[in-house]
């Protein structure tokens, strides 16, 4: 009697903040997973200490933009299936310096498509964000079908990837699906983020910078949701479509620090509102109507439950916070946001 072979998932980025949230919630499927990293400054694999020792496990240092490096993993490993969660993310830095995003995020996401098709997988999913649609007004949500419209040089860079990906698919028939998420939020985030930076300065009564007036509206969705939809997508989605995933969260950016401040007993005098960031977008909001229908995919969290149980990650993982905090993100955080710490 034939037993059908477990297949394998190279996992890129999995030492960041969502790929190891994703591969800790699939670890225990009937799965092999090759995690492969950069460990650029916000991959952590500490993320991942408490299953760095499974047997369907196993970790690799190293680029994504490296040819050589990718195509031996393909082969030595018979990998079946590529998520791509590597990428620069943040919107800030990308205005800093656009440069690595675009060669991470573009020339990277091609380097992986062509090593996959020589290769032959299965299925590669692109994890995209819904900032390449660019900003909303007061009303409606980002569909699929919403033209794409990037306002930062991270977003253009994203784009880029989604648009050579779905070309690779109508050229190639290369065997591609892309999943675009709200705004994540859950543990192991990397504190230049607006949730664990607010977390970590209130723990400390330190001064937390909000850009501008603070209204703009983010969809916010648990990381957990996230990681469940992305694996729906890359078992059961169909090839050549793209997939929105949204927590159906929305909540102005000063609503969400006041939310945190009350958790935490902290006062409201922390605040400090600094200088809005060059074309900063207003709102996002996704429609999950094609994933929940074709799918049967739901966000399970509520926004203040999951909140609060983030929070809380944070105050039992102190540690952990710690460590993150690092010279370099002290040097970015007071160029960023002019505040003396």
């Amino acid at each position: 009697m034939s037993t059908e072979r477990v297949k394998t998932i190279l996992v890129t980025g999995g030492a960041g903040f969502i790929g190891s949230n994703f591969i800790r919630q699939i670890i225990d499927e009937n799965v092999n997973i090759i995690n492969l990293d950069k460990l650029t400054y916000a991959g952590n694999l500490s993320n991942l200490k408490d299953i760095e020792n499974k047997s369907n496990y196993k970790f690799i240092q190293g680029d994504i933009c490296s040819q050589d490096l990718v195509s031996f993993i393909l082969k030595e490993y018979k990998i079946d299936y590529l998520i791509n969660f590597a990428a620069e993310s943040h919107v800030d830095r990308s205005i800093l310096d656009s440069s690595p995003f675009y060669s991470t995020n573009v020339l990277g996401t091609l380097n992986l498509m062509d090593c996959a098709r020589e290769n032959g997988i299965e299925r590669y999913l692109q994890v995209s964000t819904d900032e390449v649609y660019g900003s909303l007004g007061k009303e409606g949500k980002f569909k699929e079908t919403t033209p794409v419209s990037p306002n930062s040089p991270y977003s253009a860079s994203k784009t880029a990837a989604d648009q050579a990906v779905l070309a690779y698919n109508h050229t190639f028939d290369f065997p591609a699906v892309i999943t675009r998420c709200s705004n994540n939020y859950g543990a192991f985030q990397f504190p230049e983020k607006l949730i664990p930076l607010v977390i970590n300065n209130a723990i400390s009564s330190k001064s937390i910078p909000v850009y501008g007036t603070g209204e703009n509206i983010r969809d916010w969705i648990h990381v957990e949701d996230h990681c469940r939809g992305i694996y729906s997508v890359l078992m059961n989605g169909k090839v050549g479509e793209v997939y929105n995933i949204g927590g159906e969260s929305e909540v102005t950016n000063i609503e969400l620090v006041k939310m945190i401040l009350e958790f935490l007993g902290k006062p409201e005098s922390l605040i400090q509102f600094v200088k809005d960031r060059p074309g900063h977008d207003m709102r996002y909001a996704i429609d999950i109507t094609k994933i929940s229908s074709e799918l049967n995919w739901t966000p399970e969290y509520n926004f203040k439950d999951g909140l609060e149980k983030t929070i809380q990650w944070y105050l039992d993982n102190t540690d952990w916070l710690e460590n993150i905090i690092s010279g370099d993100y002290k040097d970015y955080y007071k160029q960023q946001y002019s505040i003396d710490k």
